[in-house]
């Protein structure tokens, strides 16, 4: 991964003592709220319902382990003991004194951390496939790709202060496990005719109060001229996006307002003034920051190793564990290990200072020493032999990393909701686990298949709720905490499964009445599905109407 150089090390170690300048004037009362706010929101700071959270930038959600490390050691000394993983592959911590945060980014520093740009209307992280450089059916490693354009956007000072914020995606694979297509703008790997490798380029996507999927803006841009082709994106949106009324200045708005097709003409309009040699990156800092990707090579002898299949057979737990949480490879005898942060006893997404500084042990002795965030809220080691799956497992076990439920039900997406977050409408977490808690049994999740349940606590969607096959959304009901219901709903993984808003189901229902609600929907599934059909394929086919019916009588 890209490490830091001294230019890099000056400017991160500046701002923090830059902004440890700040926090000390408006601890003495010399800055308002009002004028401190703009300050610190640019390096990651907000204040919440009842404390300060400081969100953490993960560049495509990779991380060393003595980064992993280093945020244990932050959530035990400065939270109350652990963070959380959100949906941008970053870090949130949820309890922060403001006096705190200056030291806190200084220890960030000390292992190439920041969170800058995690806030504000500004370019946001860069996210990824989580499974860059290793899966099966990748077309092309796009992380040195998401690495050029971070350092490029990185304090740009065009695009600090953009209408409102800015989210990009890439994924190189057949499959797209960066939901690139609810994004602003997503980058996805295509292969052209003559074998070679282009972007298919989306803009327009977005979720919150008018979810929109990306539409095609260019399908053969050449792989070096991604970021000048994002610049000629951002100055028309920096030019005619609205600033009038925040709810409208998303890209998206921008999009459908002018249509696709106009607004594609003035993006070339603005690309056709950049120079020709200017408009790719240059090879030698391609070739230089895809060498940093270059994790070691692979023993070819690894896939002799078959002992985890023979302890399959005797051990039901490891057995589902190696279904749920395992993935390919696309080096004979490896795998890609999920780390599931879905335990039913603790908030999705969270990971507590002791699992932190687990996290990291074992990717050291097992990984590499990478641990890679994903956008559902997951962790995920990318290079564990098959020799090492039994004793890995057992180490996870003991960790309570291995619930063995990755791309089930259980495995839902869930924003922090009214517990923490200030906009929220109603909770999230307690129902989540209590969803969680209705679907237990690993029999019943194997049945289901795979299925997306998405949750958010307000219509800001945090928590991608008109993504999931089934989406959650927290509302105030005359001073209530009621939920709304949709199903169909799609992150998009591929053109055979494209992205689509979750239809609304009917009337908010009670709290307390979601775990059985969902019930009904799985109920209603199993006796109308056909053979290998996914439930999001159901609704399409059956429509809304028998699961309305079941729900509400």
């Amino acid at each position: 991964m890209y490490r830091y150089d001294s230019m890099d090390t000056r400017l991160v170690r500046e701002r923090v003592e830059e902004y440890r300048g700040q926090v000390q004037r408006r601890i003495a009362g010399a800055l308002s709220e009002d004028e401190f706010r703009p300050l610190r929101l640019m390096n990651g700071l907000y204040l919440q319902r009842h404390a300060y959270m400081l969100r953490i930038s993960i560049p495509y959600g990779l991380m060393t382990a003595a980064q992993v490390r280093k945020l244990g050691f932050l959530a035990e000394r400065y939270d109350r003991g652990f963070g959380h993983f959100t949906t941008r592959q970053n870090l949130q911590f949820n309890w922060i004194r403001l006096e705190d945060t200056p030291d806190i980014l200084s220890h960030l520093a000390d292992v190439e951390m920041h969170a800058i740009q995690t806030s504000g209307n500004c370019v946001r992280n860069v996210t990824s496939d989580p499974e860059a450089g290793v899966a099966r059916d990748e077309l092309l490693d796009v992380r040195p790709y998401c690495e050029l354009l971070r350092q490029y956007k990185e304090l740009h000072p065009e695009f600090m202060f953009l209408p409102r914020k800015f989210k990009v995606a890439f994924t190189g694979a057949a499959v797209d496990r960066a939901a690139t297509t609810v994004h602003d703008v997503g980058f996805r790997a295509t292969r052209r005719a003559d074998g070679s490798l282009a972007w298919r380029v989306y803009v327009g996507g977005g979720l919150g109060r008018t979810p929109r999927v990306a539409e095609l803006v260019r399908d053969d841009l050449p792989l070096d001229q991604c970021v000048s082709y994002l610049e000629a994106i951002l100055r028309v949106y920096n030019l005619h996006g609205r600033r009038d009324n925040k709810y409208r200045a998303r890209i998206k708005i921008l999009v459908g307002d002018l249509g696709v097709d106009a607004f594609r003409a003035q993006v070339e309009a603005e690309w056709a003034q950049v120079p020709d040699a200017e408009r790719a990156l240059a090879p030698e800092d391609v070739a230089r920051v895809t060498a940093m990707f270059d994790h070691g090579a692979f023993d070819p002898d690894a896939a002799a190793h078959t002992g985890h299949a023979a302890r399959a057979e005797r051990d039901p737990a490891f057995a589902r564990w190696l279904t749920h949480n395992v993935r390919p490879h696309k080096a004979p005898g490896y795998n890609i290990v999920y780390l599931s942060l879905k335990h039913p006893a603790r908030p999705p997404g969270d990971a507590s200072s002791d699992q932190l500084r687990a996290i990291a042990d074992l990717s050291e002795r097992f990984n590499r020493g990478y641990v890679q965030a994903t956008y559902t809220q997951n962790l995920l080691f990318q290079y564990v032999a098959n020799a090492d799956l039994e004793v890995l497992h057992d180490a996870l076990a003991a960790a309570g990393l291995a619930t063995p439920n990755i791309g089930t039900l259980q495995d839902l997406i869930c924003c922090p909701g009214l517990d923490y977050c200030s906009l929220a409408n109603a909770t999230s977490i307690s129902v989540a686990q209590a969803i969680q808690e209705r679907f237990s049994d690993p029999d019943e999740l194997a049945d289901l298949g795979a299925l997306s349940l998405h949750m958010s606590g307000c219509i800001n969607a945090c928590g991608h709720h008109h993504t999931g096959h089934v989406g959650i959304l927290g509302i105030d009901k005359r001073g209530a905490e009621a939920y709304q219901i949709g199903i169909g709903g799609s992150a998009g993984t591929s053109d055979a499964d494209p992205a689509r808003v979750a239809r609304i189901l009917g009337a908010a229902v009670a709290r307390d009445e979601v775990p059985a609600v969902i019930g009904a929907l799985m109920s209603t599934y199993r006796e109308l599905r056909r053979a290998g059909e996914s439930f999001p394929e159901t609704v399409d086919r059956v429509g809304v109407e028998p699961f309305k019916e079941r729900v509400y009588g």
